[in-house]
């Protein structure tokens, strides 16, 4: 329990930190030029989404940090702590630096990384690899996103214009 008072804040908080810094809002000039896929969601769902997604990935990491004697917890912590810092570097590539391309690679590696976490969670905690499972599914729809706004703004990736 003490794990989780201290790991969800301190999660929801980074997440929040990034987006913010990033200018990961509506009000973002550089986004609100690009042309959107018909699927893409409101504005404010992305910021309910992932406050649920990160207080989720929070309860689950604070119930492998506060599993005893597990073989694999220090496995599993340690691709957290990694996931969570690739996480992290995805609004400043994207709103930040208009990364499009480079962003996308973010979100394969962060796909890859939570994959092998929700794995490592799962051997830890079972319920903690189901709590991953939302988070390894909003990661597929952003990577769709992300491929559709590369598709449909070729010249506003920062990186395709040699920026």
């Amino acid at each position: 329990m003490r794990a989780g008072l201290v790991a969800v804040p301190a999660i929801l908080l980074m997440g929040g930190l990034a987006a913010r810094i990033s200018g990961s809002t509506e009000t973002n000039a550089w986004y609100q030029t690009l042309t959107l896929p018909v699927f893409q969601p409101p504005g404010p769902l992305f910021g309910i989404a992932w406050a649920m997604l990160y207080t989720l990935i929070g309860v689950a990491f604070a119930m492998v940090w506060g599993t005893k004697q597990a073989q694999v917890k220090r496995l599993a912590i340690a691709l957290f702590a990694v996931g969570f810092a690739i996480n992290l570097t995805w609004s400043p590539v994207f709103f930040r630096l208009h990364m499009i391309s480079a962003a996308l690679a973010i979100i394969a590696v962060m796909l890859v990384v939570a994959t092998a976490t929700t794995w490592s969670f799962w051997r830890v905690n079972r319920v903690a690899g189901w709590l991953m499972l939302p988070y390894l599914a909003w990661l597929c729809f952003a990577g769709a996103l992300n491929i559709s706004i590369m598709m449909l703004n070729p010249m506003a990736d920062a990186m395709q214009l040699g920026i």
